[in-house]
């Protein structure tokens, strides 16, 4: 009897196991424009003007825009003040990131996208 209970109880622990480790159904990836930063329920939207106050300066959140969509670099190891390869958070870093970089938008696939840049 004690024999049952136990292999009954590793037989239990493994089918657990497995069923926490198997993978749900993946849903299809979202881009950086749609994926909503967390704890955002609106889309921020800023000008030029708003958007150079968050430079990642004096303790400033980084916010740079690519294309009219804005992303948060605050957490970004690769953003240290704001500040990436001479580039300063709180500007419109289309051309830049487009042109100039050598890893082009790509690496913002590892930022939230938390909104828009709009006209005054």
């Amino acid at each position: 009897m004690k024999k049952i209970v136990v292999l009954l109880l590793m037989l239990f622990s493994v089918s657990f196991v497995i069923a926490g480790c198997s993978s749900s159904p993946s849903e299809e990836p979202q881009t950086p424009e749609e994926t909503p930063a967390e704890g955002e329920e609106e889309e921020l939207m800023l000008t030029l003007e708003e958007l150079s106050a968050f430079d990642g300066k004096n303790g400033n959140k980084a916010y740079v825009a690519v294309d009219g969509i804005i992303y948060d670099v605050t957490d970004s190891s690769a953003w240290k003040d704001g500040n990436h390869n001479g580039n300063q958070a709180g500007q419109d870093l289309t051309k830049e990131i487009m042109e100039d970089s050598p890893h082009g938008i790509s690496a913002l696939e590892n930022v939230p996208a938390i909104g828009k840049l709009v006209e005054n």
